[in-house]
């Protein structure tokens, strides 16, 4: 049994990945199927395969069965091919599958199959016959049977088309030509042997191009005819066949995916013993689990295996999490296995697409359910895109059944959804509309202002130009907002930049709106995650290394908390050099960035091996790289300013033309809004997650 110490750690937060351990069990070689069968049956042990490089052992032979369960395997693999099978909306018991291969199920493949042969041989056959039909009624305005347009010995005939019929007839002059009837270029010359050459070339100056003699004799009219009606006869049976095969699919398709499911496993099973340390009487299985599920695996193993050794995995120092050091031996790292979750599991999706970490190290999952909503909000941030996205986020989610992929796809749709539609609703946005009311600063008094006096504000309502009011579709949303959307919530400066409610983001400051502040609020956005993200680096670090054989406090300062420092130095030398900072601030931040990059050239050279006269001038160069880095998320404003300009392009272009005095033009201008705020959905689904995945 295990002990504490090996159990201890397995209790985990949400922000690192499950902790591993690696299982060697050991057994009579007549109890390996047995072993493999309970492990199976738990999924949860991930095999090392064996080398064969140990003096002694060999690797373990397949399953009787293997050979037939793979003939299976291939034939069922072959018919979900061919047929439009979809997964079962909800599961379905493995006896019931079982049953069904052991019954009928096979008989129903192999029906599928020769379906889909028949279906394949038919339309080979259909493409020879419009080959025919085509060079026939090519041939047919000719007026001549099949078969005196070839098979002579004493005569060479030139059947096809030219771009000079003159010039054809010319070359024939001491033949026959026969024209098409259709004044198409269609010919047929006839000419003796020894004629023959110097025809073929007075034909190649005409634009002669030949046309192939289809086997055959008799009238082509009524060749055609037979063939037309063959071919009709052959699509028929092709389509009668495909119906077939679609209703196959309708029947049987759920239970070919469960069954094809089913054999796959079983034929893992079977030769899963080739993956195994065998000798003549024993075997030894290698491989790593989750740390939490060791008793139940000790328990599953305890009747086939004679030994079960578990030990929890445990990091060299300086190994770094990536199985490679310069100064140490190379360390084997388990596989990666996610926390249990619920509300953040979606965002795995995206941990997936990008690596999952390394092991020990800090997963970002959890982070990135606050995080990823929050910057794709802010880029799409519209109401109306907000609830189109949550609507085909639930559909996915209803059509999901037992597929979790998509369902996993339906509950990210959801929250980058509501993230949208919160945004939308701070922004006053809604089908690329601004309806919300804009504060006029011109006017400072109310005798001044010639519109909406409140709270010390003159407001003016929202309208587009050259149409006035906006639509009572989008103007009546101001009713979700306190007097009427009349509101100008603000928070005092921090660093150049407010919080408003609400925030008009593509309105300069001048004008009553955001603008800048959005700019400036993107920037300091981007020195905050990348500063916790050189944060999460310096613990890992700290705890597990660099990678690279170093670790410790002294290499994480060196390797993460110098560019922190940098960071730090160069955000209040930028603000005290651009903004009200000041000079003191500035100089702070120069001395503070100054000295970081100093540090920097000790890193490239004690960590990274770089020699001095060269890191001198990559330091500087490496430094100056974290600068782009921060004013790259600008893009969080841009791509959504670039969003609600074309939304609005869309917006004038329907209410400023649209007359309804002329049906049709009204038709096409709402048919051309609707395709434009489609293509603006798309652009903005698209667009704001690859930018927000770069960011992270």
């Amino acid at each position: 049994m295990l002990s504490d110490p090996k159990t201890k750690g397995i209790q985990m937060s949400q922000v690192h990945t499950l902790q591993m351990g690696r299982l060697v069990a050991a057994g009579s070689k007549n109890n390996l199927a047995s072993a493999i069968e309970s492990l199976a049956g738990l999924e949860a042990l991930h095999i090392v395969d064996y080398d064969d490089s140990d003096e002694g052992f060999s690797l373990g032979t397949p399953g009787i069965k293997s050979e037939e369960v793979g003939r299976d395997l291939v034939r069922a693999r072959a018919a979900k091919s061919v047929v439009n099978a979809t997964s079962p909306s909800r599961p379905l018991k493995a006896e019931e599958i079982r049953s069904k291969l052991e019954g009928g199920l096979q008989r129903e493949i192999e029906e599928a199959l020769e379906l889909s042969s028949k279906i394949t041989d038919l339309e080979a056959a259909i493409g020879s016959l419009r080959e025919q039909e085509d060079s026939l009624a090519e041939l047919e305005p000719l007026g001549v049977d099949l078969d005196l347009l070839s098979g002579y010995d004493s005569i060479v005939a030139f059947v096809g088309r030219v771009d000079n019929v003159s010039a054809a007839r010319e070359a024939s002059s001491s033949g026959l030509i026969i024209e098409s009837g259709k004044q198409d270029g269609m010919v047929a010359v006839f000419l003796r042997n020894d004629d023959s050459k110097q025809a073929e070339i007075l034909l190649e100056s005409a634009g002669f191009q030949q046309t192939p003699i289809p086997l055959g004799s008799g009238s082509i009219p009524d060749l055609l005819s037979k063939i037309r009606a063959e071919k009709d006869r052959t699509v028929d049976e092709k389509t009668r066949l495909e119906s077939n095969l679609d209703s196959w699919s309708q029947s049987h398709g759920e239970y070919l995916v469960c069954g094809l499911e089913v054999l796959e496993r079983d034929h893992e099973i079977l030769t899963a013993p080739v993956r195994v340390a065998v000798t003549g009487h024993a075997f030894v299985i290698d491989g790593w689990l989750e740390m939490r599920r060791a008793d139940e695996v000790e328990r599953a193993l305890k009747d086939s295996c004679l030994h079960v050794e578990i030990a929890p995995f445990e990091m060299e120092a300086g190994g770094g999490g990536h199985g490679h050091s310069d100064q140490h031996h190379a360390q084997q790292m388990p596989p990666i296995s996610y926390q249990e979750r619920s509300s953040s599991r979606p965002m795995e999706l995206l941990t997936d697409a990008v690596g999952r970490p390394a092991y020990g190290k800090i997963d970002p999952t959890v982070f990135m359910l606050i995080s990823y909503p929050l910057f794709f909000g802010m880029m799409l941030g519209d109401m109306a895109y907000g609830l189109a996205t949550i609507a085909l986020g639930s559909f996915l989610i209803m059509r999901s059944g037992t597929n979790e992929m998509v369902m996993l796809g339906g509950k990210f749709l959801t929250y980058i959804g509501l993230g949208t539609l919160v945004f939308g609703y701070i922004y006053g946005e809604f089908a690329g509309f601004e309806f919300l009311p804009h504060i006029e600063t011109k006017y400072a008094t109310e005798a001044a202002c010639s519109y909406h006096w409140h709270d010390g504000h003159c407001f003016k309502d929202a309208y587009m130009l050259e149409k006035g009011d906006l639509p009572s579709w989008v103007s009546w949303m101001t009713a979700l907002y306190p007097n009427g959307g009349r509101i100008h919530y603000v928070t005092p400066e921090l660093f150049g930049a407010s919080l408003t409610y609400p925030f008009h983001r593509v309105t300069p400051v001048d004008d009553g709106g955001n603008l800048e502040h959005l700019i400036l609020l993107t920037i300091y956005l981007g020195v905050i995650h990348i500063f916790i993200g050189l944060a999460i680096g310096f613990r890992d670090i700290l705890l597990y290394g660099n990678g690279h054989g170093g670790f410790g406090l002294v290499c994480a300062f060196f390797e993460k908390g110098t560019w922190m420092l940098l960071l730090l130095g160069g955000f209040l030398f930028a603000y005290g050099y651009i903004g009200p900072g000041g000079t003191e601030m500035r100089n702070y931040g120069g001395a503070i960035a100054g000295s970081s990059v100093l540090m920097l050239m000790w890193t490239l050279y004690r960590y990274h091996g770089v020699p001095f006269p060269i890191n001198v001038g990559l330091a500087p160069i490496e430094a100056v790289g974290m600068m782009p880095s921060v004013i790259s998320y600008v893009r969080l404003f841009a791509v959504g300013a670039v969003g609600v300009k074309i939304a609005e392009t869309a917006n004038v272009n329907l209410f400023t033309k649209i007359d309804f005095a002329d049906p049709l033009i009204a038709v096409l201008l709402v048919i051309g809004w609707v395709l434009g705020q489609i293509f603006a959905l798309v652009l903005g689904l698209f667009s704001p997650n690859i930018h927000a995945a770069r960011l992270h």
